[in-house]
């Protein structure tokens, strides 16, 4: 079967100017936030997926049934009930962190916080540092874990 275009795909929208135009000033400020760290632990340039994702780096899928395409490593959207983290080994596999990350709620590859404030911002690294490393096979044996 054939790469098939996703419904949600990078675009050429300004993240700068999508996360400035957020109305609300908490929402706004911890979106410009999540973008540097994001930023900061990928190493790769925040782009713009559809209309309000923010997406750092790609993988490739391939689904047993023969279906593949590209989509975004992991990404956010600042959503007016919460930030939305798009990652996408999924949650389960974070069941310890999320532990001490504090308030927060999930989905199969979507965790939500309402403020980062109220998170652990160290915890919140790591999950998506082992998130973003998981997904794209990244490999760093630089400190011997």
């Amino acid at each position: 079967m054939a790469t098939q275009q996703n419904k949600t795909a990078p675009t050429a929208q300004d993240v700068a100017a999508f996360l400035a135009g957020i109305e609300d000033p908490r929402r706004r400020e911890d979106g410009q936030e999540l973008c540097r760290l994001m930023a900061e632990v990928t190493g790769e340039p925040a782009v713009m997926w559809g209309s309000s994702i923010v997406g750092f780096g790609q993988y490739h899928y391939r689904y047993d049934s023969g279906r593949e395409g590209d989509y975004l490593a992991i990404g956010f959207s600042p959503r007016k009930a919460s930030l939305t983290l798009y990652l996408m080994d999924g949650v389960d596999r974070y069941e310890d962190s999320l532990r001490r990350l504090g308030p927060h709620t999930t989905g199969k590859s979507c965790l939500y916080v309402k403020r980062l404030s109220d998170v652990d911002r160290t915890v919140l690294r790591h999950i998506i540092q082992e998130s973003y490393d998981s997904t794209t096979h990244r490999r760093d044996d630089v400190d011997g874990d």
